[in-house]
């Protein structure tokens, strides 16, 4: 008896050493002294992240461990204090105190520049609509995914410093709509090879749209929202998801001298179709309260607010902000009333990139740049290219793409870089924003 114990023990433990790295490790946006990593096993086991200073490997450190077991689908996060400002760290993960493969990884902290030079400069990527191809529970016909997908390849190639995920960044099929058909879908999808190489670099932080938080254009009445917010933060590392009492997805994080507000189009949403009304709402009163305290908090000279869903396109042909127009026009009017600076979009959805750019009397023009999509189905709509309020040669339809932005340049002369590419890397357009074309003369 006393031998089977033995056996049974041993088996047991090679079954846990067994366990392998599934996805990641992914990091969420960092501080200037720490950072947290999100991983994923394909077994139950202990993970650590073994780290040190890049130019000063001597230096290693050990986190304490976390448990990754089937209640959360084998996946955790580790987050890690105690780290210098501005600088880049090599680390590797540990599964049972065994290293996990032989593949090393890198994060950095952010700087401490305040006071002292110039922000960095820095590259940021954003996309939207991530469609995984899965034939068995796919419409019949062709494939709505991508088959190729070459653009993680070809955003992993540019070297992100953070990479922003703009909603529909995977799609639930009608299969799915069950608490562990929900979670099927995102470990399915989260597991790609494919993925892992863009996961890999830099840092990065997520929103949802409709196809990532229930069925298509889901409103606030979606019976599993609270299973859908449980995957989001059980699959990202986003700083924080909503309010103590306003739960949801979105959060605000600085990162040198931006700060971004990632809002939530879904949780609290009115159907677009709800006759219009003073408390119509896509955000909600508290979220918008929220995001405008947290406006007026920032001191940051750009203000990005990203939404899942179009912002500024005032065309009303598409899923959009236009459908609201009480909470957005006293979004607009309270801009206005407020002066504040640096403000712009950015939004995902429709599957075209764009700029689009409302005009205000006596006050800079607010840009929303509409990047969509990552590998989902693509077409091409003549109408959508005719708008008032579209930045002439900035449309992009019939091919997969995504957006980059760069920060570049001192305080003084500080611009933005706005660049689409489709998914071989060629350059679609390109258009600079300096900061003074986003401030009042």
């Amino acid at each position: 008896m006393k031998m089977q114990y033995l056996l049974l023990c041993a088996a047991l433990g090679l079954g846990a050493q067994a366990a392998e790295l599934a996805a990641g490790p992914m990091a969420g946006p960092p501080s200037m002294r720490g950072v947290t990593l999100w991983l994923q096993a394909d077994g139950a086991a202990r993970a650590a992240i073994e780290y040190w200073p890049e130019d000063s490997q001597a230096s290693k450190r050990r986190s304490a461990p976390v448990t990754l077991d089937a209640s959360e689908q084998f996946a955790g996060k580790i987050s890690l204090f105690g780290l210098e400002p501005g600088r880049r760290y090599g680390y590797r993960v540990v599964l049972n105190d065994k290293p996990a493969g032989k593949q090393t990884y890198r994060f950095a902290t952010q700087e401490l520049w305040q006071w002292r030079k110039d922000a960095p400069d820095f590259t940021v990527l954003a996309g939207s609509c991530n469609y995984g191809n899965e034939p068995g529970y796919d419409r019949p016909g062709k494939p709505y995914g991508d088959h190729h997908l070459t653009v993680f390849k070809t955003m992993a190639a540019q070297n992100p410093d953070l990479t922003l995920w703009l909603g529909d960044n995977l799609y639930y099929r009608e299969v799915d709509f069950s608490p562990e058909g929900m979670a099927y879908r995102w470990q399915r999808d989260r597991s790609q090879g494919y993925l892992q190489p863009l996961l890999q670099l830099g840092a990065h932080a997520a929103i949802w749209d409709d196809h990532d938080y229930g069925p298509n254009d889901a409103n606030s009445s979606f019976v599993l929202k609270g299973e859908s917010l449980k995957l989001q933060k059980r699959y990202w590392a986003n700083p924080s998801y909503g309010l103590p009492e306003t739960p949801g997805v979105f959060t605000t994080f600085s990162f040198n001298d931006v700060d971004f507000f990632m809002l939530d189009d879904r949780y609290w949403r009115d159907d677009n179709r709800f006759p219009d009304a003073a408390d119509k709402a896509m955000f909600g009163r508290e979220q918008m309260r929220w995001l405008k305290n947290a406006l007026l908090a920032s001191t940051a000279p750009f203000k990005v607010i990203a939404g899942g869903t179009q912002l500024m396109n005032k065309s009303g042909q598409s899923d959009s902000w236009h459908d609201f127009p009480v909470e957005r026009d006293d979004f607009i009017e309270f801009l206005n009333k407020t002066k504040l600076e640096g403000v712009l979009f950015l939004s995902g959805d429709v599957h075209r990139s764009e700029l689009t750019k409302v005009e205000r009397s006596g006050a800079y023009p607010l840009y929303d740049l509409t990047c969509s999509p990552m590998t989902s189905g693509i077409y091409v709509d003549k109408r959508q290219s005719e708008r008032a309020n579209l930045v002439p040669g900035t449309s992009v339809m019939g091919e997969r793409n995504f957006c980059q932005l760069r920060f570049e340049g001192s305080k003084a002369e500080r611009r933005l870089l706005l660049r689409v590419y489709n998914d071989k890397g060629e350059l679609k357009w390109e258009k600079p924003l300096s900061r003074k074309e986003l401030t009042y003369q």
